[in-house]
């Protein structure tokens, strides 16, 4: 086999010095560009949290590598490389590197979007979907709730910016209600609301911004229900209506006055028409 001389190569080539030239200058730039954007790329992800320091490297290494083929890529295109095989293999590239991380990628720029507008914040406590609790934590991949009843749920970051959340903590005030059926009689529904007022107040001086309402949903003449809405901190729910509840059962005992105070909204068509 006959090799031509290199003079020979070098005569044929169309390949001029600017070319190479142009050539290293791109390889040398891409490979500063890839040393910033490796930087970058950590200072991101250490500001967006839940980021392991091995994740971190990884993904900062792809980016640095990203970089470096691209810069490969158009040293070899300025000297007389075909550029349509070069980009078919780097579409195919990124192909692969989307699908693997297309549910990573979702989540951490949902994440950037959640800790850059502030929607939710570290001790809110929201509504998602049948989850409540309180937020714990915010990082590159989730949400961390803790429910009420002592649960730690992680809610993916893309789910929350896709879907309607509740934040009871934003107007610092949630209403809760319990229903009274009793006989209104010293006074009628004023007096009674009155007595039921003063025995909400004797729990906490909060629950008398804004003052408690009573609404009258059933009459007859053996009993009348009462609906009683009053007002607390997000996430007391519990513990704030079984204190008024307790208060207002007492209170009404004390008074002589027969009632019975419960959370729950029974169907009236269950309940017997002589019964309180």
């Amino acid at each position: 086999m006959n090799i031509p001389p290199l003079d020979d190569l070098v005569a044929r080539s169309t390949v001029s010095v600017w070319d190479v030239v142009f050539a290293a200058l791109t390889l040398l730039v891409a490979w500063i560009l890839s040393i910033y954007a490796r930087r970058g790329v950590i200072a991101l992800t250490h500001r967006v949290k839940g980021f392991s320091p091995g994740v971190t490297i990884l993904i900062a290494r792809i980016v640095r590598y990203a970089v470096v083929l691209t810069g490969v890529g158009v040293a070899l295109v300025f000297l007389g490389a075909s550029i349509q095989p070069l980009v078919a293999v780097a579409l195919i590239i990124a192909a692969v590197i989307f699908l693997a991380l297309r549910g990573v990628s979702a989540n951490f720029a949902a994440g950037v979007i959640l800790q850059t507008r502030n929607p939710i914040k570290v001790g809110d406590d929201i509504e998602f979907d049948d989850h409540r609790g309180i937020v714990r934590e915010l990082n590159g991949r989730s949400v961390i709730l803790v429910t009420h009843d002592g649960l730690t749920v992680h809610v993916p970051n893309a789910s929350i910016l896709e879907s309607p959340i509740v934040n009871h903590s934003t107007s610092g005030r949630r209403r809760s209600e319990f229903q009274i059926r009793a006989e209104l009689r010293f006074g009628g529904l004023e007096a009674f609301e009155v007595l039921v007022r003063k025995a909400i107040s004797s729990v906490a001086a909060e629950f008398d911004e804004p003052q408690p309402r009573l609404l009258l949903t059933t009459s007859e003449p053996e009993r009348q229900c009462v609906v009683v809405q009053f007002w607390h901190a997000p996430g007391a729910e519990r513990p704030a209506t079984a204190a008024v509840l307790t208060a207002v059962a007492k209170r009404l005992h004390n008074e002589g006055i027969p009632a019975v105070v419960t959370s729950e909204r029974p169907d009236p068509a269950l309940i017997p028409p002589a019964s309180l």
